[in-house]
C-alpha cells in the first residue's frame, strides 16, 4: 500500500487489502473511498487557503508535516491505537500532503482511517479479554494519562501492557466514582435532603464488586416493584446519585457492571466508526490541513455547513453551550448566557472545561459519544424545547478523567433577556472607616440584534445601550465607583466592544485590525462620556475576543484598573466563512482572515490582557487559553495608533496591588482558597494517576474538593438571598480594590468631560435617529 504514489480510487482499495493482509481483520462498516467531488474540493482548498489565510503561509512541507501530525492526532489523540510500525509506514506522506491536495489525492486520509479501524477492532477484542480476566486491585502501579506527546507502542507486548493499565484505570475510576456518589448520597440523607428522601433509601453499602441498596420494607415503591428488602447491583458507570434521586430507586438493580459498561463503550465506538461515511473522513482530513495554519480554521462539509447556519440564528433550542472536540470528547468551551446550562445553579451542573462523554434522552440509556464528530454530538444534544437530555461528563477540575458526573438539563431557547447586562449595588466599609456604595455591571456577552433591526425599532437590543442605561441608573443612586464584570465573556460584536469602551472616554481608536491589505484602527466617534468615575474591570481566562478589546483599550487609555487571572484567553483572530465553490455539496472553509491589536500596538493573540492586579481563579491553573491549542498563530506587535491616554494610573497601581496582596495574605478564606489553587496546579501537572484503590481514593478526594471549589466560584457574583453575603471571593476582592481606588483617585471629569444626564439622553436620541434612518 505504501510503496507507490498517485493511485486511483480502485487502486487505493486494493492497497488497503494489501495492508490488512496477514492479520485477517474484520472491518466494521463499509470500506470507504473518496467521492468524485472530493478531488475538486481538495484542489480548490489547496489553491485558495494560502491566499486567504491571514498568515499567507505557502502550502509546502511545513504545512504538510503539521497536517500529518494533526490528522493522526485526530484519529489517535492519546497515541494508544496505532503502533510505531504504522507511524513509520505513514512517514512517506509526511511531506507529501501538499502535493497530494493539488492532485486531489486522498490516499493517506483513507488508508490511515482504515488502519485505525483495524487497530480499534483489535483493541475491542483485547478489552474483552482483559475484563474477563479481571485486575489485581492491590497492585501498586500508576497509569501515565498525559499521552499527547507520548510515543506509540513499539510492539504488541508494550501495546498490551499500555492497554492493561488504560482499562484498569477506567475500571478503578468507575469504582471510585460510585463510591463517592454513594457517600454524597449518604450525606444528603443525613441532612434530610429533599431530593433524596430518607423514605427512599435507607442505606448504601459499596465494595469493589457490588452496590447494595437497602430500602425500608414498608415503602410503596418496593411493594409495587415486588422487590425484596435488599437489592444488590454490580457496580457500573451510571452515577449513583442519579439513580438514587430517581423516582424509581429500583433502577439501581439494573446498573451494568464496570466490565459491561467499559466493553459496551468500546464496542459502540467500533460501530460508530464503521457508520461514518467518506465525507466524514474528508472533513476530518481537510480540517487537519486547515488547522496546520491555526486552530480556529476548519473545513465544513455540506451537512456541517447546514448545522453552522442553524446555530447562527438568534434562537436555537438546546442546552446553551459552545463545544469543541478534544481528546475524543466534546469539551465545553463556554456556557451561553441565558441558556439552560447557564441558568442551572445546582451544585451538580455543567461547567466550562467539562468534557461530555455520553448523552441520554430523558430516561433512555446513555449513548457514548467518545470519538464522535462534533457535528453528530451537537445533533444528539440538540432537541425539542421542553425535552430532557442527560449528559455524562468528566469535570474540568479532573483533567486525569478519574471521575465523572451526570448532569440533566431541559432544552430551551436562549432568551435575550437573560443574556442581557445586569447590575447590583453593594455597600462596603473601607479600611479607613468610610462607607462606599459600589455598582457592579455583569456583561455576559457583547450582544446586539443581528437581523435588520436598528436602534429605535421594537425588539432592538444592544449591550452598549443596556450598559448605558444601567450606568445612568447607578449614577442616580450616587454610586462611588463601578465594577464591570467581563469574566466568562467570550466576546461577540466587535462594534459593541468599540462603543462600550467609548462610554468611558471621549472619541478615539479602540482597537486595530490587521487584514490582507494592512492595519487600520477602528474608533469610537461619539464624543459623549457616560461615566467618568473610578472603574475596575474584572476578567478571567474565559474572557476572550471582544472582552479583551474592551479591557485592553481601557487599560491603554489609563481609564480602568483591570483585575483577574494572570491573563485573559488570548484569542486575537477573526474567522470568515468562505464557500469552496458554487455547488453546496462542496462545503465551505472557516478560515482566519484578520487579527486584533491593541491601540498600543501589542497583539492580544496568545498574550491576552495582563491584569494590573492578579487575583487568580481555578482557571489560571488549568489548560485554558489560546496557548494550549496546537499551532496557534504567534503573537507579534504593530505600530501604535494615534491616541492620548486620559489618565496615568501608574502612581496608584503599586499601592492598590500592595493592599490587595496584604489583604489576601491575612484573610483566612483567601489562604484556604490559595491552598486549593495550588492543589489544582499539582493535579493538572501530574502526568500519572494511581491505580492502587487506596491511593486513588485519596487522589479522588482532592479532585472532589477542587470540583466543589470551582462550582462555588463559578457563580456570577452569587448572592445568598437571606444573608445578602457575596460568595464570590474574586468579586469581593475586586470590589475592595475599587473601594481603595475611590479613596485614592482624583476626579477625572475634567479630563474626559462627562455630559449631564439630560444632555446624554438628548444626544442618544439624535444618534439613534440618524442610525435608524441610514446615516
Amino acid at each position: 500500500m505504501f510503496a507507490g504514489r498517485r493511485r486511483s480510487a480502485p487502486a487505493l482499495l486494493c492497497a488497503c487489502a494489501i495492508l490488512l493482509a496477514g492479520e485477517c481483520p474484520t472491518l466494521y462498516g463499509k470500506d470507504l473511498s473518496p467521492e468524485i467531488h472530493h478531488e475538486q474540493i481538495c484542489q480548490v482548498l489547496s489553491w485558495r487557503l494560502p491566499r486567504v489565510h491571514l498568515s499567507r503561509m505557502r502550502m509546502g512541507d511545513k504545512v504538510s508535516q503539521r497536517a500529518w501530525t494533526n490528522y493522526l492526532g485526530s484519529l489517535d489523540y492519546e497515541r494508544t491505537y496505532f503502533l510505531r510500525e504504522d507511524i513509520n509506514r505513514f512517514r512517506q506522506y509526511e511531506t507529501e500532503i501538499d502535493d497530494d491536495l493539488q492532485d486531489g489525492d486522498m490516499e493517506f486520509a483513507f488508508a490511515a482511517f482504515a488502519r485505525f479501524k483495524e487497530r480499534l477492532s483489535n483493541r475491542v477484542d483485547y478489552v474483552e479479554q482483559l475484563l474477563t480476566n479481571g485486575f489485581d486491585l492491590a497492585r501498586d502501579e500508576t497509569y501515565h494519562w498525559k499521552r499527547r506527546d507520548a510515543d506509540w507502542s513499539r510492539d504488541a507486548e508494550e501495546w498490551n501492557e499500555l492497554w492493561r493499565k488504560k482499562i484498569k484505570n477506567e475500571y478503578v475510576r468507575i469504582l471510585i466514582s460510585r463510591e463517592a456518589s454513594g457517600k454524597d448520597l449518604a450525606d444528603a440523607n443525613d441532612a434530610g435532603s429533599a431530593r433524596t428522601p430518607e423514605s427512599m433509601v435507607e442505606s448504601i453499602t459499596i465494595d469493589t464488586n457490588a452496590i447494595t441498596v437497602t430500602l425500608p420494607v414498608a415503602t410503596d415503591l418496593q411493594a409495587a416493584a415486588g422487590a425484596s428488602s435488599n437489592l444488590t447491583a454490580a457496580a457500573g458507570t451510571t452515577n449513583l446519585t442519579t439513580v438514587a434521586t430517581s423516582t424509581n430507586a429500583v433502577e439501581a438493580a439494573k446498573l451494568p457492571t464496570p466490565e459491561e459498561a467499559i466493553l459496551k463503550r468500546y464496542r459502540q465506538l467500533r460501530i460508530v466508526l464503521g457508520d461514518n461515511d467518506s465525507d466524514w473522513v474528508l472533513q476530518k482530513y481537510l480540517t487537519a490541513v486547515m488547522q496546520a495554519y491555526d486552530p480556529h480554521s476548519s473545513y465544513m462539509s455540506a451537512s456541517t455547513l447546514e448545522d453552522f447556519s442553524i446555530e447562527m440564528k438568534l434562537s436555537l433550542v438546546g442546552i446553551g453551550a459552545l463545544l469543541r472536540s478534544e481528546d475524543g470528547a466534546a469539551k465545553v468551551v463556554r456556557l451561553i448566557s441565558g441558556g439552560p446550562a447557564d441558568r442551572d445553579k445546582r451544585d451538580n451542573r455543567l461547567m466550562p472545561g467539562d468534557k461530555i462523554i455520553a448523552v441520554a434522552q430523558d430516561t433512555e440509556p446513555s449513548v457514548d459519544i467518545l470519538h464522535w464528530s462534533l457535528q453528530k454530538v451537537v445533533r444528539l444534544i440538540r432537541g425539542e424545547k421542553g425535552t430532557r437530555v442527560v449528559l455524562t461528563v468528566i469535570p474540568a477540575s479532573d483533567p486525569t478523567g478519574s471521575s465523572t458526573k451526570t448532569v440533566d438539563l431541559i432544552r430551551d431557547e436562549v432568551r435575550l433577556e437573560e443574556q442581557a447586562a445586569s447590575h447590583k449595588t453593594h455597600t462596603l466599609e473601607s479600611a479607613d472607616g468610610k462607607t462606599r456604595k459600589l455598582g457592579v455591571i455583569r456583561l455576559p456577552a457583547f450582544y446586539a440584534s443581528m437581523n435588520d433591526k436598528r436602534p429605535g425599532d421594537e425588539g432592538f437590543r444592544s449591550a452598549v445601550n443596556d450598559v448605558r442605561d444601567l450606568i445612568w441608573d447607578m449614577q442616580r443612586e450616587q454610586v462611588d465607583g463601578i465594577l464591570l464584570d467581563l469574566r466568562n465573556n467570550g466576546g461577540g460584536s466587535l462594534a459593541e466592544a468599540i462603543d462600550m469602551a467609548g462610554l468611558f472616554v471621549r472619541r478615539g481608536p479602540m482597537v486595530q485590525v490587521k487584514e490582507r491589505f494592512g492595519l487600520r484602527p477602528l474608533s469610537d466617534e461619539d464624543p459623549s462620556v457616560v461615566y467618568a468615575g473610578p472603574l475596575v474591570i474584572l476578567v478571567n481566562r474565559l474572557s476572550a475576543s471582544a472582552s479583551e478589546i474592551a479591557a485592553g483599550a481601557m487599560q491603554d487609555y489609563g481609564r480602568a484598573v483591570v483585575v483577574g487571572d494572570s491573563k485573559t484567553h488570548g484569542k486575537g483572530t477573526v474567522q470568515s466563512v468562505l464557500d469552496i465553490g458554487k455547488r453546496s455539496e462542496l462545503g465551505a472553509m472557516k478560515v482566519t482572515t484578520a487579527s486584533y491589536y491593541r491601540i498600543s500596538g501589542a497583539s492580544t493573540q496568545l498574550r491576552g490582557i495582563t491584569p494590573d492586579i492578579v487575583v487568580p481563579s481555578p482557571w489560571d491553573f488549568m489548560e485554558t487559553g489560546e496557548e494550549s491549542l496546537q499551532f496557534a498563530i504567534p503573537a507579534d506587535n504593530e505600530r501604535p495608533a494615534a491616541y492620548m491616554p486620559v489618565a496615568d494610573l501608574g502612581d496608584v497601581l503599586p499601592e492598590l496591588r500592595r493592599r490587595s496582596e496584604s489583604r489576601r495574605l491575612n484573610d483566612e478564606r483567601f489562604r484556604s482558597y490559595s491552598e486549593l489553587l495550588e492543589q489544582v496546579a499539582l493535579v493538572s501537572k501530574e502526568p500519572e494517576v494511581p491505580l492502587l484503590l487506596e491511593k486513588r481514593r485519596d487522589f479522588a478526594s482532592t479532585e472532589r474538593r477542587l470540583s466543589d471549589l470551582r462550582d462555588e466560584l463559578a457563580s456570577d457574583a452569587a448572592i445568598a438571598a437571606e444573608e445578602e453575603e457575596i460568595k464570590d471571593l474574586v468579586l469581593i476582592e475586586g470590589l475592595t480594590i475599587l473601594s481603595d481606588l475611590v479613596g485614592m483617585q482624583r476626579d477625572m471629569s475634567a479630563l474626559i468631560g462627562p455630559l449631564n444626564d439630560d444632555s446624554q439622553r438628548m444626544k442618544r436620541s439624535v444618534v439613534d435617529w440618524f442610525r435608524k434612518n441610514g446615516f
